[in-house]
């Protein structure tokens, strides 16, 4: 019961905290994701209504299942993490989620280690970082508060 309970939790969580960075990047970074010439091209276009109807059907059920998966990889250590101080549990949640959902992600991405070494020029560029970290680094915050404060 109390895995059953951390999941449910750690996915309202994930899902809240990645809905509320999505939302401000996508305020800040329109030129990343909507529109024919948009830096993305590669992703599905937010101002095109199919390709968009796809994104909000799906978005949901996605980050329910991502947050499901990450939080059954914590159970080994969800003893250990309650046994932490606020701010070191902090620490390591928002550190966990920015640099294994992001910076360290194996999948090549215009702004991690994968995608440095293996994207093309014209896809990492400088001035992309700022708006993808943002994002990141929103979720990564309000992820860690709330999961340090509210899962042990």
């Amino acid at each position: 019961m109390e895995y059953l309970v951390f999941s449910l939790l750690f996915i309202v969580i994930h899902t809240a905290a990645y809905i509320v960075a999505g939302v401000i990047a996508l305020k800040i970074s329109k030129d990343l994701y909507e529109e024919k010439n948009r830096v993305l091209d590669y992703m599905r276009n937010m101002s095109n209504p199919g390709e968009s109807l796809h994104v909000q059907k799906w978005f949901v059920p996605a980050q329910l299942l991502r947050g499901l998966l990450m939080s059954i990889v914590l159970y080994p250590v969800i003893g250990f993490l309650g046994e932490l101080s606020f701010g070191l549990r902090f620490l390591f949640l928002a550190g966990l989620m920015f640099i294994y959902t992001d910076l360290a992600c194996a999948v090549p991405f215009l702004n991690n280690i994968e995608g440095f070494v293996y994207m093309k020029s014209r896809y990492v560029k400088k001035e992309l970082f700022g708006k993808l970290y943002l994002e990141t680094l929103i979720y990564s915050v309000l992820f860690a508060l709330f999961s340090a404060w509210a899962l042990f």
